[in-house]
């Protein structure tokens, strides 16, 4: 049988025998563990436990202090022949100490050491091991039915990590006060069972209960002069002493605005089911030094309170994925991806954690899948950076370009270590400032001006892009056509499709009788005829540079399917009526090539149109 732990007292003559046995004396221990009503064994204090040296040296006496106060942890019964029962009970006592939870099915814990940034770990079969030893004293019955010591047994810890029972759920790390849709804000501090995050290092800021439009105005304001030394690429700017900055008297233009929505989305990430990530980008050559990373790292100063731990995308296109994959299993506050420089980023990983809850990631090292909440603000920068299709939708992009060879030889008062300092000491009133603009925009969101939509990012568009458009910033939603338009993928399709229309217009078209030109673009090396079938018949539906493919099945057993391209950005071409000149059925056909000597689907020998 097994039960769940709990103190068991002990008879005194057990207790004189640790005491002997540890080389102390703990007085009123014996009238504590002779009392069997007694169940408050762990609580020390109360307790008042003293060891006392007998002239024994310091080690001795912590060696005793060690025996006595492992003594105070209750036993834990196990019956090999009933383990998940011993399962659930360590797993609760895991649980009541509010430092282990649920994360994406997997039990993690939470390290949170003064003065240190809170981290999160994942518990192995050896951590739980550990940890149950330190909280409860694992026996079993012997052959005599006597009680005897053992370790926690493997299998058991092997159960608890992979059904992760009776633990709260985590999602992540919060430093950043809570908001709600009304503009409410609170602060916590631990566990918050609401937003199932881990708060910390939240400081109390003082926001006006009802801002107006002009307090938002001096908020917005403020946070433009505390960042207006970046070299926003598109900004309005003014030389003050030997400095220039932006000129704040203008509307922020569209790099400056994409950093305000970088902001207050880093500030508000934790209270966001959704929102996209931060892009900061520079010239390929000269941007090195322009201030990316600076930025990221007062942004999340702001945010936080403390500065993201940077990594980089590793040499292989495999590696980054799974450093991405890590980095969100971690439930950091920040994920923050530097120096990817000349480069199309892709991924696959960071697509679906931006726009899904959860998506799923693989654990590395394992073939086991874990799900993701994730509430990571994301942050990528590198020079000559683009992202692909898929994530050019899901990243503002702000780009800096100080407009010099050597953009980190230009010299500023502070320098870079005490703009920090200056960030980090305006904490408080810099996130006070932020949070102005946001309660404004939620206590008055009927005269928001809208922007352009953004799929997915309903919610962050009010709370976020919304208000500052309002204020006067520009649309960062309307960067993301583009940074499509940038793609080099897109810009490759693009091209295959003009050059197809150049040679096809839009005449149904089998792969084998396309023009050299197009299946040189669509098969650059010239693999083979399945790899270009293959390369076409991925394209069918795609869109691109305002023209779109159609697919049209094959005719018959033996036919072959035929593609053509429809062209949005001219009117449609009216069909005229075909003969086939071989079987003579009539057919359909627009488009201007030219169609003497048609063939139909059916009698198409591989040479014709």
């Amino acid at each position: 049988m097994t039960e769940s732990p709990s103190p068991k007292p002990r008879s005194a003559a057990q207790m004189q025998e640790i005491i002997k046995n540890s080389g102390g004396i703990y007085s009123g221990a014996e009238s504590y563990f002779a009392t069997p009503a007694s169940d408050d064994r762990p609580r020390a204090k109360a307790l008042k436990m003293r060891v006392v040296s007998r002239e024994q040296p310091n080690q001795a006496t912590a060696d005793a202090k060690a025996a006595i106060a492992r003594a105070l942890v209750p036993d834990l019964m196990i019956n090999f022949g009933d383990l998940p029962a011993g399962v659930k009970a360590a797993a609760k006592l895991l649980a009541e100490t509010g430092r282990v939870y649920n994360m994406g099915g997997f039990p993690v814990r939470v390290i949170a050491e003064p003065g240190e940034a809170v981290r999160i770990a994942s518990l192995s079969n050896h951590a739980v091991t550990m940890q149950v030893h330190e909280l409860c004293r694992p026996i079993t019955l012997n052959k005599k039915q006597e009680e005897v010591a053992i370790t926690y047994p493997e299998r058991a810890a092997k159960m608890l990590v992979d059904c992760a029972e009776g633990f709260s759920k985590l999602d992540g790390i919060a430093s950043a006060p809570i908001l709600s849709e009304g503009g409410e804000i609170r602060t916590a501090e631990g566990y918050d069972a609401a937003t199932r995050q881990w708060c910390n290092n939240m400081p109390a800021v003082n926001v006006l209960a009802t801002p107006s439009r002009a307090d938002a105005e001096a908020a917005l304001l403020t946070l433009r002069i505390a960042f207006w030394t970046f070299p926003y690429a598109d900004s309005a700017r003014v030389v003050i002493g030997n400095m220039s900055v932006v000129d704040t008297s203008k509307p922020p233009g569209e790099a400056e605005s994409a950093f305000l929505c970088g902001l207050f989305t880093a500030v508000c990430r934790a209270s966001l089911w959704l929102a996209p990530g931060l892009l900061v980008t520079a010239p390929d050559v000269s941007g090195a030094g322009s201030g990316k990373g600076l930025l990221i790292q007062a942004i999340c100063a702001i945010a936080f309170g403390s500065p993201p731990a940077a990594f980089t995308a590793g040499s292989e296109k495999t590696e980054l994925d799974k450093r991405i994959a890590s980095e969100l299993m971690q439930a950091g506050t920040a994920l923050f991806l530097d120096n990817v420089n000349s480069t199309a980023l892709k991924s696959d990983t960071l697509a679906s954690v931006i726009t899904e809850r959860p998506a799923r990631v693989r654990i590395f090292g394992q073939t086991k899948m874990a799900s993701l909440n994730s509430t990571a603000f994301i942050a990528i920068t590198g020079n000559g950076l683009s992202v692909s299709e898929d994530l050019a939708r899901r990243f503002i992009a702000l780009e800096l370009d100080a407009k010099c060879d050597d953009p980190e030889g230009r010299s500023f008062p502070e320098g870079r270590d005490g703009f920090l300092d200056g960030i980090k000491a305006r904490r408080g009133e810099l996130l006070a400032a932020v949070l102005t603009v946001w309660r404004w925009g939620r206590q008055n969101e009927a005269v928001l001006k809208k922007g352009k939509p953004l799929g997915g990012f309903e919610t962050w568009a009010r709370w976020i892009r919304d208000p500052l458009l309002t204020l006067g910033c520009a649309d960062p939603v309307a960067q993301i056509s583009r940074a499509k338009a940038h793609d080099p993928r897109r810009q490759r399709i693009t091209e295959l499709f003009e050059v197809w229309w150049k040679h096809h217009k839009s005449g149904a078209m089998k792969v084998a009788d396309l023009h050299d030109d197009v299946k040189n673009l669509a098969d650059p090396q010239g693999r083979s005829r399945q790899f270009l079938n293959a390369a076409i018949a991925r394209m069918t539906g795609t869109r691109s540079g305002g023209y779109a493919m159609t697919r049209q099945e094959a005719a018959g057993e033996w036919g072959t399917a035929t593609y053509a391209l429809q062209n949005g950005n001219r009117p449609q071409e009216a069909s005229r009526a075909v003969r086939c000149t071989r079987c003579g059925t009539e057919g359909q056909f627009a488009g201007g090539a030219n169609l003497d000597g048609w063939l139909c689907a059916a009698c198409h020998p591989g040479d014709g149109g």
